[in-house]
């Protein structure tokens, strides 16, 4: 910012007065340690093992391996080098029946269970397809996929119907409980 302030004939005082910026700010120059890339290194070693860590117990185990830095400092390393612990992940729902079972049926044969869903994908101008995919679950065979702009309820069970008469009627159909699949006309 310097040069270009002496370029254009203001003061360095002047445009930060402008700017409402501090000249110490202005002038700062990092104080470069001669231990910061082997603590940058000791720090990254800890952390990818110990992935759910923080930087705050990270600074602990550095500390106690010996060599003596602020949590301030491991903070800052931290956040320089872009490391994060991940977001804890929610535990899955399970199936659970009114007497406390859980059913975890795993199809044992071809037609035993069925899943349909539905995937957006983008045309080229920006328009969302709907695909409808309806899968075996015990051979992965892709039993349908369904193009439409928007799939309706009735849609659904034409194209149910249609590879039912091809393949037989499975024993379980899976669906998750999206709006689409919640229609009275899909759970009779």
């Amino acid at each position: 910012m310097s040069q270009t302030i002496e370029r254009h004939g203001v003061s360095q005082r002047r445009a930060c007065r402008i700017l409402s910026q501090p000249r110490g700010t202005q002038r700062y120059r990092p104080i470069l340690r001669p231990d910061e890339d082997q603590l940058s290194q000791r720090i990254i070693d800890l952390a990818c093992p110990y992935g759910r860590y923080g930087y705050r117990r990270i600074a602990l185990m550095v500390n106690r391996s010996g060599l003596r830095v602020s949590g301030d400092r491991v903070e800052r390393i931290w956040c320089r080098e872009a490391l994060q612990v991940p977001r804890r992940q929610r535990p899955r729902d399970r199936l659970w029946l009114n007497d406390g079972s859980c059913i975890r049926l795993r199809p044992e044969h071809q037609n035993q269970v069925w899943s349909y869903d539905f995937v957006t994908a983008w045309r080229h101008g920006g328009r969302p397809v709907r695909l409808l995919c309806i899968i075996d679950q015990y051979t992965r065979e892709a039993l349908a996929i369904g193009v439409e702009r928007s799939i309706g309820a009735q849609v659904v069970i034409e194209t149910l119907a249609d590879v039912m008469l091809r393949r037989g009627i499975p024993n379980y159909i899976r669906s998750d409980n999206g709006p689409e699949f919640t229609a009275k006309a899909l759970r009779v």
